[in-house]
């Protein structure tokens, strides 16, 4: 297959899945606080000629991506930044079963250099993604986690971790920090310690994301949409990771495992 400009390959040599929720009002959890969420209709064929909604939602609901903005005074707002702040190398750093074991868990510098063991360096000014199994609870209470005084309990990354990521180069003056969450910090910290770490420079944060399965650990990139307001936080967003068919990990071509029950596990 060769691309538009005749080059072999092409898109051929990507898969691209769709790493956001559809944005449903009747199932997108909202963060403590934000505005709320609904879709009506403004106009049908039948009445109008042709169909379309009316959204009305904050700017963080959903799938979406934050600005510098969005917590560093004076930072870059959505309508500063340059596609390339939004195309990123990424990897998915798999915590799963530490998830399991405690809601509050937040992602070690530990868990990192053990994946850099494991999958070689990541990439400067990538997308470092926690994959912490949280998207199977969207739709429901058990995804806000909210404890019987108002508190939430997700996972999030460390300030620890933040802090050797940003102060290595792994996230440079671009980069990002996603999770399958409300967002990089722990649902315990009110004061959003990792994003105040994060959001300098023009790093970004890609939040409540889902499919996480279909990327692998490493030697990808995410691409986050999303319409750019003036002045925005940020934006609710599809977010795209694109695979290249055989991806590799450090250097080493990844291996898919099929197992009994037929899933395929990288």
């Amino acid at each position: 297959m060769r691309d538009v400009l005749g080059r072999p390959d092409g898109l051929g040599a990507l898969r691209v899945v769709s790493l956001a929720h559809v944005h449903d009002p009747a199932l997108t959890p909202l963060f403590p606080g934000d505005p709320e969420f609904t879709l009506t209709t403004a106009a049908t064929i039948e009445r109008d000629g042709y169909y379309l909604q009316r959204v009305s939602r904050g700017e963080h609901t959903g799938t979406h991506w934050g600005a510098p903005g969005h917590f560093e005074p004076g930072g870059a707002l959505a309508d500063e930044l340059c596609p390339a702040d939004l195309f990123l190398p990424a990897v998915r750093i798999d915590v799963r079963a530490a998830v399991a074991a405690d809601q509050d868990y937040q992602v070690s510098t530990a868990d990192l250099v053990a994946f850099e063991r494991r999958h070689g360096r990541i990439p400067a000014g990538a997308a470092v993604i926690a994959w912490t199994g949280w998207s199977d609870r969207w739709g429901t209470a058990a995804y806000p986690n909210l404890d019987g005084q108002g508190r939430m309990h997700q996972p999030g990354f460390s300030p620890d971790a933040a802090r050797w990521l940003i102060g290595t180069g792994r996230l440079g003056r671009r980069g990002a920090l996603g999770s399958d969450t409300f967002g990089p910090d722990p649902g315990l910290d009110a004061s959003f310690a990792v994003s105040r770490e994060l959001f300098h420079e023009h790093r970004i944060s890609l939040e409540n994301l889902t499919n996480l399965q279909d990327l692998p650990a490493a030697g990808a990139w995410v691409l986050a949409g999303g319409a750019v307001n003036r002045a925005g936080s940020g934006s609710a967003a599809t977010v795209f990771g694109l695979i290249p068919r055989q991806p590799c990990a450090g250097g080493r071509r990844i291996r898919t495992v099929r197992h009994q029950d037929g899933r395929r596990h990288r």
